[in-house]
């Protein structure tokens, strides 16, 4: 086993320390073995790698904003011609269908986004 030369102090509060002691309980491990495991899993983001996440961030809540836009207006349309009782005409379709597919593409871009911190490809915490 290597020497470990070097001690490193840090101060909890009494709620990561419960977290911290529940931890090593359930690992079977010493604290400092938990650490180390824990240190040699953890990436640190770099800060280019941060700004990146703050920029699709924004990207992402400016897609949802869209996204709801796009909702709201589609339940419009519903109620609109449920209460009207009518048969759009081919120009009101043409405009929903170019909607929906605008929609559409606008939801792929979310869920392309979904899909990446699923696979953790980009990470949202900072």
């Amino acid at each position: 086993m290597r020497k470990r030369n070097h001690t490193v102090t840090i101060r909890m509060n009494k709620e990561e320390y419960d977290l911290f002691q529940s931890k090593v309980k359930e690992s079977g491990r010493t604290q400092q073995e938990v650490v180390i495991k824990a240190i040699a899993d953890l990436k640190i983001a770099t800060a280019e790698e941060i700004e990146e996440l703050k920029r699709l961030n924004q990207m992402f809540a400016d897609i949802l904003c869209q996204l709801r836009g796009a909702t709201t207006n589609i339940n419009q349309i519903a109620r609109k011609l449920h209460t009207d009782g009518e048969i759009p005409n081919d120009s009101m379709l043409y405009f929903l269908n170019k909607n929906i597919l605008k929609y559409r593409k606008e939801s792929e871009r979310i869920w392309q986004l979904i899909r990446r911190l699923i696979s953790g490809q980009i990470h949202m915490e900072q």
